[in-house]
Formats: C-alpha cells, sequence, structure tokens
C-alpha cells in the first residue's frame, strides 16, 4: 500500500474533489503544503470555494486530467473502475487509494484521533463534540459531513494533537481508519446494497472496535442489543451511555422541552447527577447524542462549564432540522433523514415543535434501500399529520423497476394517514401551495435534492 510522505509534499490529484469529505480533506492537504487539484462533474458551492484557495478543479472527468505530475490519485467509492479518469491512472501506474485510506493515514498524524461512528448521527455528534473542543480552546482539527457554521464550513486545520471525524461504516470505509477513540452511537440495518444484514453489519463495528489500541477508548450506546458483544473487542477503556438506562456510565435524568422543542436534562456521571444541559437542538435522539459528546469530554477532563457553553451553542449543521424560512404563514424545515429510525425521529422531534399540521415531503434515497425498508418507511412517515412523496433519488444505482415510492404511499394511507405522489418538484410544489395554510409546519426530507422544493417555495 502506497504511503503518503507528509515530510516530501507531492502532487494528490482527488476524483470527486467535490463531495462534503473529499473537499475537506483536499483543503487540509493543500494546507499542509500538497499540490492539490482535482475534477467533479459540476462546479458547486464546495468545488468553488476550493478553487478560491487555490485548488485547481477540473469540470468532467476526461483521461486528459491525467498528468505526468501525479503523484497519486485518492477517488471516492463513488467513482467506478470504468471511469475514464480512473482508467487512465491506472494505465500511467500513478499510485492509487480511496478516501477512507487516505483518511486513516492522515489520523496516524495525530496523538488522539477520534472517530465517530453509528448508523445515525454522526455529523450532529461530530459538531456537538467539535463545539465542546473549540469551547475548551483545544484547538482541533475537524472534518465533518456538514457545514458547521462555528468553522465556517465542513473542516477546520488545528494545530493540536486532536482530530475529529466522522466514521462510516458503508463499504466498510471505517475500517482503514487508525483512531485511538471510537464513539459507536448506534448499529442498525442499513446500505444492504453492501452488508448481507443486521449479523454482518455489526461484525464490521466489531473490526472497528478492534482497531483501538491497549491505549484506546470506546464509548458505546448501552441501548444497543448486545452492545457487550461490540465492546468485548475494545482493548482499552470503555464507556457507556443511555437515554434509558440509569445503569450505564452517563445517562440522562430530568428531560424536558422548550417551546421549539430543545431538550434539557441532568447528566448522571456513574449515577450521580454533575450538572444540567441545555440544548438548542430538538429532540430526544440529539440527547442521546450530547450524551455521547459528554463522556468523550468528561473523560479527557473537560470541566461541565465548558462542556455546557459548547452544547449550548451547538445550533444545528445544515440538513439536520435546519430552518429554512416561512411563507405564507407556513414555517419550512429541511432534515438529511434518510432511514426509518431517523425519520421518526425527526418526526417525533417536530411534534414539539409549534405548529398546526405537519407535512413531510419525503424523497426516498436509493432503490435498494427503498425496496428494504418500505414497511418501516410507512410506518415512520405516518408519525406526520399528511406526507408528499417525491420520486426514488437513485444515487448510484439503477432503477430496477420494481420499486417506486407509490408504493409507500399506498402503505401510509393503510395506516390511516394522507399520502400524495408526485412525478416532479414542480407538481410538488405546485400542490403545497395550494394546501398548507397559516401555522403548518413543511419538513422537506431526504438525502438526495429535496431541499430544492423549500428553497424554491421560499424564492431562493
Amino acid at each position: 500500500m502506497y504511503q503518503i510522505d507528509f515530510e516530501k509534499k507531492g502532487h494528490i490529484y482527488f476524483m470527486g474533489i467535490g463531495g462534503i469529505s473529499m473537499s475537506g480533506f483536499a483543503e487540509l492537504l493543500n494546507k499542509q503544503g500538497f499540490i492539490i487539484s482535482g475534477s467533479d462533474q459540476k462546479e458547486s458551492t464546495l468545488t468553488k470555494h476550493l478553487e478560491s484557495v487555490g485548488i485547481q478543479v477540473k469540470y468532467g472527468q476526461c483521461k486528459e486530467n491525467i498528468t505526468s505530475d501525479i503523484d497519486l490519485v485518492v477517488y471516492t467509492a463513488a467513482i467506478s473502475k470504468d471511469n475514464e479518469e480512473y482508467q487512465a491512472a491506472v494505465n500511467a501506474g500513478i499510485p492509487m487509494m480511496d478516501r477512507a485510506e487516505m483518511v486513516g493515514q492522515v489520523m496516524k498524524n495525530y496523538a488522539r484521533s477520534i472517530a465517530i461512528s453509528g448508523t445515525h448521527g454522526k455529523t450532529t455528534t461530530t459538531s456537538m463534540v467539535s463545539h465542546i473542543f473549540l469551547a475548551a480552546k483545544l484547538d482541533p482539527t475537524i472534518s465533518v459531513g456538514g457545514i458547521l457554521k462555528a468553522i465556517n464550513g465542513n473542516l477546520r486545520i488545528g494545530q493540536s494533537e486532536n482530530f475529529i471525524t466522522e466514521a462510516c461504516e458503508y463499504t466498510n470505509s471505517f475500517l482503514k481508519f487508525h483512531p485511538t477513540i471510537n464513539l459507536i452511537l448506534n448499529i442498525e440495518e442499513d446500505h444492504l446494497d453492501f452488508f448481507k444484514d443486521l449479523k454482518d453489519i455489526r461484525n464490521s463495528f466489531m473490526k472497528f472496535t478492534d482497531l483501538l489500541p491497549e491505549n484506546g477508548l470506546l464509548i458505546i450506546n448501552g441501548d444497543i442489543d448486545n452492545y457487550q458483544e461490540i465492546s468485548a473487542h475494545c482493548k482499552g477503556d470503555v464507556l457507556t451511555y443511555s437515554i434509558t438506562d440509569k445503569n450505564c456510565n452517563y445517562a440522562a435524568a430530568n428531560i424536558a422541552y422548550d417551546s421549539l422543542g430543545h431538550g434539557s436534562f441532568d447528566v448522571l456521571e456513574n449515577g450521580e447527577s454533575i450538572g444540567h444541559v441545555s440544548l438548542s437542538v430538538v429532540g430526544e435522539h440529539n440527547i442521546g447524542n450530547a450524551l455521547s459528546a459528554i463522556a468523550l469530554s468528561r473523560y479527557l477532563h473537560i470541566s461541565m462549564d465548558v462542556i455546557c457553553e459548547g452544547l449550548k451553542a451547538f445550533e444545528g449543521t445544515d440538513r439536520r432540522f435546519q430552518y429554512k424560512g416561512e411563507i405564507h404563514g407556513v414555517t419550512i424545515i429541511d432534515d438529511y433523514a434518510h432511514h426509518p429510525t431517523e425519520i421518526a425521529a425527526t418526526l417525533e422531534a417536530a411534534k414539539k415543535y409549534p405548529h398546526k399540521t405537519t407535512w413531510c415531503v419525503f424523497q426516498p434515497h436509493t432503490y435498494t434501500r427503498t425496496k428494504a425498508f418500505l414497511n418501516e418507511f410507512a410506518e415512520a412517515l405516518s408519525k406526520a399529520d399528511k406526507v408528499v412523496l417525491a420520486s426514488i433519488y437513485a444515487a448510484r444505482e439503477v432503477d430496477p423497476g420494481d420499486i417506486s415510492s407509490a408504493d409507500i404511499m399506498e402503505l401510509i394511507r393503510d395506516l390511516g394517514t394522507e399520502a400524495y405522489y408526485f412525478d416532479t418538484f414542480e407538481e410538488i410544489e405546485e400542490f403545497l401551495l395550494k394546501n398548507c395554510v397559516t401555522g403548518d409546519l413543511l419538513i422537506t426530507m431526504g438525502a438526495g435534492d429535496v431541499v430544492k422544493i423549500g428553497e424554491s417555495l421560499l424564492g431562493e
């Protein structure tokens, strides 16, 4: 395996440089003195930012982009082996590695590398930890899978030993990381286009835990079914947290919500109350995310005053119950939820938000996930008062022709909830303008481009 030489700054080419993670690491390595260039299919806010800091970005991926001065090619999982650029790099004999391997090699340069994993909540928890570290003046390097206002983007380059990043299980990419601290937020069925079943996913998390050194730390959600099977693979320390189990190392008591659905709670450390935390984000799921961040922070001897300050300052990242605006008295929120558990958590949180009727405009993400969780999607979405479904966002997949958003619509109707399906965003927008009334809450939801519906309604 090719090893990046962090002393000798070569030329690294990023295939898919506009991705949220790839763009961040491209900028990080650029600031460390490497020559960085790359390509993507189209211009975006992220690619324009990269160009503003001196990184050359080529639009469209063709073999002519691969030049003899490139020392290493880094590519995303979305790049197929028959991609013209990919083939050109192979034929030229240029060393190549995927994004996860590159991230793992970067992590080796930090004495404290914190990897935040789980089926849900990675971006939010990474952001919470980041806010606490910033409040504690620990000067972390941060890579987050969303735009975080506190760092004006998805990347912060610090000068300390602290590195904070998300760790995704898809394609076992996090098994190429080199963490000293792992957070495991939850383990559920997902990415079944890669994993065989839940047992296969759990096995991946066991291997992830195996990566920790003897002086490492695992923080794991005690509400994960038989979490001990996972934690037994940790050679270092283990801390547990739970919203429901007071026997875990960290737990929440006296949970309450304000008029906007923001949670507050007493923190129990080994059964004893050590402080009261008030959040600026909604939902019970974020209380769990906060507990994991608190467990990590307390292990590192950060005071509760600083922890409270950092968590209170966190008001969410882009596309996580993000307030977009108001039109004709209708509040528009956007959320990235694309798994049934995430959808249910977001819609439960919405119940505590001031509104008359909750409209959920949901865009399923990938045919594989839609087919695997068809009934679960219907059950989760039925927590809304009214549901509007967009066509499935294909992402990396080809339409198999045997699954449609209309299938979810029929199941939602069977559960007694109003549901509608339209082929185009334009039809959805027209329907919403006719049917939403003052005081309603409209949530656009999904990991695709459904956010465009709310933005179009707001005239953005």
